[in-house]
């Protein structure tokens, strides 16, 4: 019973901590109104060390447990774009290689928690646009994203009321229509002449 209990307690604790982290990222209603948790807040905006390098370790053991689940995934997805034959078979390979990927997806993050690096799994949980397929980016790519600080702004110069506008003078256009009349009254005058003399 002591060995039972060894195995069942962290598979107990793992299936938790797996259920718990879609819940973390849920609206939450109360009555006639909305509750945004924070992790659905903070993704909108800049995360903090900390919250980066949580959101690391979350994905990485989901990861680790969820990663089997890529094989069911792949061959409902491979079925409902081809056949029922294919999708089984065909499905069962792809769902073999994406649960490898995301296996390994999940130790190298679990590997370099302390760096905070972008996800490399697309989409980042196997729940998140189940008909989507699963994609790698680019790896160790380093979450750049930082909180802004205010910025130093100039002070706004104070308008002076009694000053007159400045308005620019609008250029006149330049007329060439005499020089355009006398070179064609010139080049007429020539052509009647010629004409004129035959």
């Amino acid at each position: 019973m002591r060995k039972l209990s060894r195995f069942f307690v962290p598979l107990l604790f793992v299936g938790l901590f797996t259920a718990y982290a879609p819940l973390t990222q849920a609206e939450m209603h109360y009555g006639n109104t909305i509750t945004v948790p924070v992790m659905q807040t903070e993704q909108s905006q800049c995360r903090s060390y900390g919250g980066k390098v949580g959101n690391k370790a979350l994905n990485a053991f989901a990861n680790l447990t969820t990663g089997v689940l890529e094989i069911p995934k792949n061959i409902i997805n491979t079925t409902n774009q081809s056949n029922i034959v294919y999708g089984a078979v065909g499905g069962l390979f792809k769902g073999l290689i994406h649960t490898a990927g995301r296996i390994g997806v999940g130790i190298a993050d679990l590997v370099t928690i302390p760096l905070p690096t972008m996800p490399i799994a697309q989409p980042e949980y196997i729940w998140e646009d189940f008909d989507v397929d699963t994609s790698y980016g680019p790896v160790f790519r380093l979450d750049k994203c930082q909180e802004e600080s205010p910025i130093d702004q100039a002070p706004v110069a104070e308008s002076v009321v009694d000053a007159p506008a400045v308005i620019a003078p609008k250029p006149e256009p330049i007329d060439n229509s005499k020089q355009y009349r006398q070179e064609t009254n010139q080049k007429l005058d020539t052509i009647f002449k010629k004409e004129m003399m035959k």
